[in-house]
Parts: structure tokens; sequence; C-alpha cells
């Protein structure tokens, strides 16, 4: 028999501090914006999802003020950052794309605008989205891997930026 006694809510200052120590790796998903210039976001929800089709995701906040920029791409690129890029990872961590600078980026040949020196590239076409309380979803269709065989990625744990030693 299952337990129906009534369960005391989470509190989400535990939440977030349960969920801090899972460590994860860092990235920076862009998107080029309707004149041309690239946009980036920080993310640390990328998620394999699925070899056949190959799939991956990340979520961002619904209330984003680049929301609908990401949720109505029809393509995206994942950058995962060095640990050097700890800067980069905490300017796109920015509210909107005040702090945006071209020269962070470079450009694939699918046009995807991906950051200079990551230690991997992952393009993608826009799969699906789905809502997820105050996040969406959004998966793509792996379409590009670009790998560096001297890594030495960022990753995020207990709430600050470390290195994977």
């Amino acid at each position: 028999m299952h337990n129906t006694s009534p369960v005391e809510p989470v509190d989400p200052a535990a939440f977030r501090q349960a969920m801090g120590l899972f460590a994860t790796g860092v990235g920076i998903v862009s998107v080029v914006r309707a004149d041309g210039a690239p946009s980036g976001i920080t993310a640390n929800s990328i998620v394999s999802v699925s070899l056949e089709p190959m799939l991956v995701s990340w979520s961002i906040q619904n209330g984003s003020s680049l929301f609908d920029l990401y949720a109505d791409a029809d393509q995206f690129a994942i950058s995962i950052l060095n640990s050097d890029q700890r800067e980069l990872a905490l300017r796109y961590a920015a509210r909107g794309d005040s702090l945006t600078q071209s020269i962070d980026f470079e450009t694939t040949e699918r046009g995807l605008p991906v950051i200079a020196g990551a230690v991997g590239v992952i393009e993608c076409r826009h799969w699906s989205a789905y809502p997820a309380g105050d996040h969406t979803m959004i998966f793509g269709e792996v379409v590009g891997i670009d790998t560096k065989d001297n890594i030495d990625p960022l990753a995020f744990f207990g709430g600050r930026f470390c290195r994977i030693d």
C-alpha cells in the first residue's frame, strides 16, 4: 500500500542546494538574431537525450528576456566551455544581449555562431519544445559535432564554477 499522508512542501532553497550537489558541465547556447548578429546564453542544463534520433536538450527560463529568440530558433549551437572561459559563462548568464561581443564567436559551416576556443560544439536543428514549470525544455536534433583533443572543461558545482580534475 502507498502512504497517502499529506507531505510537507519542499523548501525551494533546500531543493536548489541539493541540486547544487550535482556537478554539471557549462555551455553557451547560441543562435543568429534576425539582424544577423550572434546571441549567446549560458546553460548548464544540457542533456544527451537519444542516439536514434540523436537529440540533446537544454532549458530556458520562461521569463528570460531572450525566451522568444531561443524558443523560436530553427537551429542553435551549444559550445561546451573550457575551464578558462569562466568570464564568458558569467557574461552570457547576464540578462539580455547587452553584453554580447561578436569577437567571442566563430561561425560554423552551417552559419551558426559558436564560442571560439570551446572544447566542443554541438550544432542542432530545432526538434521540439515542452513547458516544464517555470522553464521550457528545448530539444535539438544533432546535425554537427566538433570536439577538441586538448580538453579541460568548465564545470559548475555547489553554486560556483570549477575545473574537473
